[in-house]
């Protein structure tokens, strides 16, 4: 299994945000660890992994503010499915509370903008950025928990 080389985190192309009062940038959670859950909402693994994590997280660390997580609702496939009103509903049935960004799309792309930038390879994703900003760990799939606490841990303690 090949090793990942870190880089600096681009940032996020956001089109709207949910969850949250004013727009967010990276450079402005330097100094936090940033985890970035990457999902669409028909997505099995998003619904039943992904996204469930990110909100347990979100739980975990949200007094704290030790931990930025932030939903990237990353749409590559059923477009016309998962427009905004369908992803409002999808989080407040879930009562998913963390913000989240949807990824932009230029005219005529299938990919979105975050997605392209991150080099993700589908959903979810879980992307994990350092206080420096830095991504260190993009996981695809259901993500192992314990060693996702230990990657958390040794980014809080960098």
């Amino acid at each position: 299994m090949p090793t990942f080389t870190p880089y600096p985190a681009p940032e996020l192309q956001i089109s709207e945000w949910l969850n949250t009062p004013s727009p967010i940038r990276l450079s402005d959670l330097r100094g936090k660890v940033v985890l970035i859950e990457a999902f669409q909402m028909l997505c099995p693994g998003c619904i039943l992994h992904g996204m469930p994590l990110a909100a347990k997280l979100h739980a975990l660390f949200r007094e704290s503010g030790t931990v930025a997580v932030l939903g990237l609702h990353t749409v590559f496939e059923h477009h016309e499915a998962m427009r905004r009103a369908s992803l409002e509903a999808f989080l407040h049935e879930f009562r998913y509370t963390f913000p989240i960004g949807i990824d932009a799309h230029r005219d005529g792309q299938t990919v979105p903008e975050t997605m392209q930038a991150y080099k993700l390879r589908g959903t979810p994703s879980l992307v994990l950025i350092d206080k420096r900003g830095v991504v260190r760990e993009i996981l695809f799939g259901q993500v192992d928990e314990l060693a996702l606490g230990v990657a958390i841990g040794k980014m809080m303690a960098e």
